[in-house]
């Protein structure tokens, strides 16, 4: 009988043990959710801080070329041209 009683106790010291690290398992993966999380959040206020940036960026390529600079002129150019004809379509439009 003696036998039987230390295989229960034995089964039971590691099914704690093992309950046990489920638990410390399931905190750490808490844990490892939450700084997923704000990291996943620190690069959505990345990408839009870099995204502001590249906009800034295009502003000053095209008042660049405006102010007299002969880099990117063509594409500045091009953009003033598809500002015009924007501008006629919604006259037209008006004129209709």
């Amino acid at each position: 009988m003696g036998n039987i009683e230390d295989i229960v106790d034995s089964l039971e010291n590691k099914i704690s043990k093992v309950l046990h690290k489920l638990e410390l398992l399931k905190l750490a993966n808490a844990k490892l959710k939450e700084e997923l999380d704000v990291s996943k959040q620190e690069v959505a206020a990345q990408k839009e801080v870099i995204s502001n940036w590249e906009e800034k960026y295009e502003a000053l390529k095209m008042a660049n070329s405006m102010l007299g600079s002969n880099d990117n002129k063509r594409e500045t150019k091009l953009k003033i041209n598809a500002l015009i004809r924007d501008i006629d379509h919604c006259i037209a439009q008006l004129s209709d």
